[in-house]
């Protein structure tokens, strides 16, 4: 949050100093976030951090240490990449934002400032290039079933070129950004809260400079990716929809549904980032518009729901999959989380004559009394 544009700048030449200080703590004082939004957003970013972290753990850990034969594929490798750079957004950048946002000014010092930015800034393009990998692999299986097939030994050797990448395309945030004290120097208040405090702020050698990295940053990160990847759905869903034959249209529906899962997380990804690149793009080019109380408050929301795509990866690839389900209790009951007592009786109940839990839950004896019952029931 660049603090140094809420400062007042529009104050007349002939206001004295009092009046001019007084009229910026007044101007500061109005512009804080009231207590019941900055308690929303807390909440909301708190359900963010968890749902993130937990979910996407899970998916890496079920991807990674799942033995069966369609776990290892292209596409759950590339997954699990993307899971990855999301756990990096949820420890680097989320939770300084909400310190950052609660407190007004910068806490964690000089490094911190320029890492919080460098990291958020990787994670979106390891992000953004991951989606793009599994678009190309679903195309060339599914468009294109003859020609070249990437293998997993692709799926790495991607993925370490899609890190070297984003860690060099964001080296200019490491430079940019900075400690100051400018926002507050002219700011007179009762108490001496603000006194000596810093802002995490961009410092450019020239505006030129500026728009032409970010500009550029908007194109790499987010448009042109985007543009690619929707071009590849498309005519993934046209070749899809001329197949015919019972055969092709079986192997046809299985393929809808995992190019459905995938397409979702690819606009629920763009839809989440979107609000924060205009955000961005009009603070850039034009942030005269945006010089008002309503300054941070729009822009924490803009954050916050960017902040929201940590989540939509295991939401669509992982909670609405019946196998991740299954590989969760799994996992859940190999970390015994569950007490014994609780796991036999939800075994009795729910999962006896079910042909599903056979393959991930052990089958416990049929209690005589069940027996009984059916018999006194048929």
């Amino acid at each position: 949050m660049d603090y140094s544009e809420t400062a007042p700048n529009h104050m007349a030449p002939n206001q004295t100093a009092v009046k001019n200080n007084s009229s910026m703590f007044l101007y500061f004082e109005s512009c804080q976030l009231p207590s019941p939004a900055l308690f929303i957003l807390l909440i909301a970013y708190i359900i963010v951090i968890v749902v993130g972290l937990f979910g996407n753990l899970s998916l890496i850990i079920i991807i990674i240490i799942k033995k069966q034969r369609e776990a290892k594929n292209v596409t759950n490798i590339l997954i699990a990449n993307l899971s990855l750079s999301d756990i990096l957004m949820c420890i680097m950048c989320i939770p300084f934002t909400i310190i950052y946002t609660l407190m007004d000014y910068w806490i964690f010092g000089d490094t911190m400032c320029k890492l919080t930015s460098y990291a958020q800034s990787v994670s979106i393009t390891v992000s953004i290039f991951s989606l793009v990998l599994i678009a190309v692999e679903r195309y060339q299986l599914i468009v294109n079933p003859r020609g070249w097939k990437p293998n997993i030994s692709h799926a790495y050797w991607g993925i370490l070129l899609i890190w070297l990448f984003s860690l060099l395309l964001s080296v200019p945030f490491l430079l940019s950004y900075h400690l100051t004290d400018e926002p507050f120097l002219n700011l007179s208040l009762p108490s001496d809260v603000y006194s000596h405090q810093m802002a995490c702020v961009e410092n450019w050698s020239s505006k030129v400079n500026q728009l032409l990295f970010t500009t550029s940053l908007l194109m790499l990160q987010y448009c042109i990716p985007l543009g690619f990847i929707f071009i590849c759905y498309l005519r993934i869903l046209i070749c899809l929809r001329r197949r015919n034959g019972k055969v092709e249209r079986m192997r046809g529906s299985e393929s809808k549904r995992i190019n459905t899962v995938l397409i979702s997380i690819v606009v629920s990804f763009g839809a989440c980032w979107l609000p924060l690149n205009i955000f961005n793009a009009i603070f850039d080019w034009y942030h005269e518009a945006l010089m008002s109380c309503h300054h941070n408050l729009v822009f924490v929301v803009c954050h916050l729901v960017a902040m929201t795509s940590t989540c939509v990866n295991p939401l669509f690839y992982g909670f609405l999959n019946k196998n991740f389900q299954k590989d969760l209790l799994v996992l859940i009951r190999h970390c015994r989380c569950l007490a014994p007592q609780e796991k036999y009786e939800n075994i009795v109940i729910s999962t006896m004559y079910t042909d599903e839990s056979k393959g991930f839950l052990k089958l416990a004896p049929i209690p005589v009394i069940s027996l009984e019952i059916k018999k006194k029931k048929s």
